[in-house]
């Protein structure tokens, strides 16, 4: 691929990750979190299904229970955490906060995995949690809810991707791509019922903004961004991909701020900033082989 190409192609889908999370609490305003979801993944996959239908499905039965566990995971829990978290906090902390994935998932490999990584991962992995530490001063370092659901969709995130490590190549990445949201907007959708008061109600006033939220959480945020992730990593190193995805918390919080002018404070981008550079070196492409054990930490997109 040429560079060009690979730049416009990590520039959108970094960008229209971080706009996902203003946009989506702009939807917050005219329906409930969880409901919001649901009919968002379910409008998603059942557009998406068409082009998916010919293509190779799995057989056994356990095969369509590691899809759901993904959709579980990736597009109930981890998009549901999110939501909910920006009911009480600003979009551009919620995008921070979630980001914190990669982190996470070095963790959780370690411990449940074993594997090993080098040192400038680590690095990483601290950096990202001094941003957490910076970012939720704002709180007076008490366990405000709204940033502890973020923390929980970027752990939930992290058990997303260990999951779809393990278990995505099994699948066609369309194919999977499709099921596991429709089963996670299946479960949003059950999950409304019992965890939340489930209300939609569009103002005639308002509409032409609340239909351009519903059209670029289904296309944009939902397909559009799934399908040109998996075509950067398709045609390029998964490496070299991952190592931009420092920009989704840094656009998250410019879109907040320029879309809901949300204040910014200066432990939000100092906050911001570690993170994100700690996400840099957590996927930061060897240099040289090495004979150590490692792992692939290229993440599913942020579909927020």
């Amino acid at each position: 691929m040429k560079n060009s190409m690979f730049a416009v192609l990590i520039l959108f889908n970094t960008l229209v990750a971080g706009l996902n999370f203003p946009i989506g609490k702009m939807g917050l305003e005219f329906a409930s979190p969880l409901l919001l979801l649901g009919l968002r993944f379910i409008a998603a996959g059942l557009l998406m299904l068409p082009f998916v239908v010919k293509r190779p499905h799995p057989h056994e039965p356990v095969r369509w229970l590691q899809i759901g566990m993904i959709g579980l995971f990736q597009s109930a829990l981890v998009l549901g955490f999110i939501y909910l978290s920006m009911k009480t906090i600003p979009s551009s902390t919620s995008s921070i906060l979630s980001s914190t994935n990669p982190i996470w998932f070095i963790i959780f490999s370690t411990l449940f995995l074993g594997i090993h990584y080098r040192t400038v991962q680590w690095t990483g992995a601290v950096l990202g949690f001094i941003g957490v530490v910076v970012t939720t001063q704002g709180f007076s370092f008490q366990f405000h809810i709204g940033a502890l659901l973020a923390l929980f969709a970027g752990m939930t995130w992290a058990m997303a991707t260990l999951l779809t490590s393990r278990w995505g190549k099994h699948f066609d990445t369309l194919v999977m791509t499709t099921y596991q949201m429709l089963i996670g907007g299946a479960i949003l959708l059950i999950a409304s019922v019992f965890f939340e008061q489930p209300w939609f109600a569009l103002d005639k006033t308002q509409l032409a903004k609340e239909l351009f939220v519903l059209a670029w959480l289904v296309l944009m945020s939902s397909i559009g961004q799934f399908v040109s992730w998996f075509y950067i990593l398709k045609i390029s190193d998964p490496g070299k991909a991952s190592a931009f995805l420092f920009l989704v918390p840094l656009f998250g919080v410019l879109s907040g701020w320029l879309i809901l002018g949300e204040e910014l404070h200066w432990y939000v981008w100092a906050g911001a900033a570690s993170i994100g550079f700690g996400i840099y070196l957590i996927n930061k492409p060897r240099q040289t082989p090495v004979s150590s054990i490692s792992a692939d930490l290229t993440v599913l997109p942020h579909q927020q």
